[in-house]
């Protein structure tokens, strides 16, 4: 699974507000946020989840996400300008790539952490989607 969502913003002389409702609409039922600061070029994520979704809000800078699942291989171009979250499911290999610096990338899950939920190694990860 994985879906593009336009956040709303409502923008004023003095600034824009984002807001996130968590409720039954939330694409995620929450149990975790973080956040992940980088610098430009510089790597993160390369791993996969077994069950958890991931949905990824950029709150500054520009980052790509590099996807593969079963299906396909495809990446997304996040950009706090354009006030948009990516969903992405579990059984999805990830890649972040901080395309500016300074960059922040809020991650909300639908899980707690999980050391069990990682899968670290490419090669596992073709034998578990298969």
């Amino acid at each position: 699974m994985t879906k593009l969502f336009k956040l709303k913003s409502f923008v004023n002389k003095s600034g824009t507000l984002i807001p996130l409702e968590i409720d039954n609409k939330f694409p995620i039922k929450v149990k975790r946020v973080f956040f992940i600061y980088g610098k430009k070029n510089y790597l993160r994520a390369d791993h996969a989840h077994k069950k958890c979704s991931q949905y990824f809000i950029p709150i500054f800078g520009k980052i790509k996400l590099n996807y593969v699942n079963k299906k396909m291989k495809s990446s997304k171009v996040l950009d706090f300008q354009k006030k948009e979250g990516f969903l992405l499911g579990p059984k999805n290999w990830c890649k972040v790539r901080f395309l500016t610096n300074k960059a922040i990338l809020m991650v909300i899950c639908d899980r707690r952490y999980e050391f069990d939920d990682y899968i670290e190694d490419y090669g596992e990860f073709l034998k578990f989607i298969k």
